[in-house]
């Protein structure tokens, strides 16, 4: 297996820009079960028309630390598309060797956060009323998924095309977007809900940078792909026939082409 490994090990990392996620994993302990780690890092030039055939690396880990996604992507720089763990920060510092690595966060945890305050069934299903919905962040979530709709679009096309296409049509939703999320939260109090959902989009320096590097880069998408899915196909014991619960022993699982 290592020789697989390697290989597509080095045909991920030979890409200029990445998503990058984790899940959690069950790990057979001495006495108990524990939550571990399966990190995910997938290529897919796909969304802007580029040849090169996806593939997913994966890496285990009997926790969380900061220092995996140092380690499993140690001498890569690019770009890399994830959410906003803290766990990715020492990727991005200026004086990172061989050069820093971009970030460009997920737009679909920031909409998620907008889509709890404003999900009626799910408030129904909770026992809340359906009318104790946020009006600002349903705003939101309609604000977010005319973006996403501008992307569905431009899927699959040149970067050039799709760069083109996001500064006549999203960069002034984005923009109009930040000003709004602004207003509205200078008028909340911070304990609010909202703005707590709002501040996830600005409150760290480089935050909304990283939100917006989307508009200037073709080849970025604004979502990250769903990694847990190759992830879920590798430990399902249906379709694999084994016992999806690796032991306190395993260090890493193979990687696989999705």
């Amino acid at each position: 297996m290592q020789p697989i490994h390697d290989l597509i090990r080095a045909h991920v990392l030979a890409a200029e820009r990445l998503h990058g996620d984790d899940t959690t994993v069950p790990l057979l302990a001495r006495g108990a079960t524990r939550q571990a780690r399966l990190w995910t890092y997938v290529r897919d030039d796909r969304p802007f028309a580029g040849g090169a055939p996806p593939a997913a690396l994966f890496h285990f880990s009997p926790d969380r630390e900061k220092t995996y996604p140092n380690t499993h992507l140690a001498g890569w720089h690019g770009t890399l598309q994830a959410d906003a763990y803290g766990g990715y920060n020492d990727l991005y510092r200026a004086d990172r060797r061989p050069a820093p690595v971009k970030s460009a966060l997920c737009w679909s945890h920031a909409r998620r956060k907008f889509f709890e305050l404003a999900d009626i069934a799910g408030n129904v299903r909770k026992g809340k009323p359906a009318h104790e919905i946020s009006p600002v962040a349903l705003e939101a979530v309609a604000r977010v998924d005319a973006l996403f709709d501008i992307e569905r679009g431009i899927n699959g096309m040149p970067a050039e095309n799709r760069l083109a296409a996001r500064q006549q049509h999203a960069r002034p939703l984005v923009e109009e977007l930040h000003d709004w999320l602004m207003a509205q939260r200078g008028q909340m109090s911070k304990h609010n809900p909202v703005a707590k959902a709002i501040n996830y989009m600005f409150e760290k320096e480089g935050r909304w940078e990283a939100f917006t590097r989307f508009l200037d880069d073709g080849d970025c998408v604004c979502q990250t792909m769903p990694p847990n899915e190759p992830c879920a196909a590798l430990l399902s014991e249906e379709r694999h026939g084994y016992s999806p619960v690796p032991s306190a022993e395993a260090s890493v699982l193979p990687s696989c082409i999705p």
